[in-house]
């Protein structure tokens, strides 16, 4: 099902209304949790394994090409082209492992890091909500599935995310502060109402969040000192896995 440009933009502002109301819900959601909380975390992380991988990185791998050749037409053919979306990646990544180093270093001997540490932690994490609400309105542009998918593994994503800013800074994280990343949300809806991304600023900034993406899971979700689940872990995987198989199924038997 495709959208309008204008039915793409209320979808993503009913997304950003939803992830606002995530980050100011979280600790009571996690709270109400049916299941422990390092299970919720582990079939999170699960989830955003499998958009990773089977979703993100095809995308990424078919981006890159658009992307090397509006570089081939603008300057000189260098080797480097080939593979700028997963350099892009890869700066997302170490951005992410940068701020989690500062962070951890700040907190030694004390209960939680420094202000400026929460600062930065809380900024980045309000940039990271606004790339996923502004990617989101584009990737509804293309089909309320993909769309669907995507906010369901990142709605998850950031509630794990969530716990653990919220175990860095126990005391730091009020209600007040929280609002902050619900500003982050509604920043990235309000940037796509206004300017309407081309298609390299969509795989470039895909390709940055991607990279934070895997930075999360592999030190938040997936770390052993965090207590995670290994069967919570392999269920999310293997149903977002499957949900990914029947909407790409679906859609090229559609296009058939």
């Amino acid at each position: 099902m495709t959208l309008t440009r204008a039915g793409s933009l209320w979808a993503a502002l009913a997304a950003a209304v939803a992830l606002g109301a995530l980050h100011l819900l979280a600790p009571a959601i996690r709270r109400r949790l049916p299941v422990p909380t390092h299970a919720a975390t582990s079939l999170g992380g699960g989830i955003a394994a499998a958009y990773v991988f089977l979703y993100l990185l095809p995308r990424l791998a078919e981006g890159n090409q658009a992307v090397a050749h509006v570089l081939e037409e603008e300057i000189r053919p260098t080797p480097a082209r080939g593979f700028v979306l997963f350099l892009v990646a890869l700066v997302g990544f170490f951005t992410f492992y940068a701020l989690e180093r500062v962070t951890h270093r700040s907190q030694q001997r004390r209960q939680e890091p420094t202000r400026l540490v929460f600062g930065f932690q809380l900024g980045f994490f309000a940039l990271y909500s606004g790339l996923i609400t502004y990617t989101l309105a584009t990737k509804l542009d293309a089909g309320l599935g993909p769309a669907v998918l995507f906010a369901v593994a990142m709605g998850l994503h950031v509630l794990a995310t969530d716990g653990v800013l919220a175990e860095h800074f126990p005391v730091s994280l009020t209600t007040g502060w929280r609002l902050v990343l619900v500003a982050g949300a509604a920043g990235g809806w309000v940037t796509a109402v206004a300017v309407q991304p081309t298609g390299v600023l969509m795989n470039v900034l895909t390709a940055f969040l991607g990279g934070g993406i895997l930075l999360n899971i592999f030190v938040d979700e997936l770390a052993p000192e965090r207590h995670s689940s290994f069967t919570w872990f392999t269920i999310g995987l293997a149903a977002y896995s499957g949900l990914l198989a029947f909407a790409t199924f679906t859609t090229d038997v559609g296009a058939a």
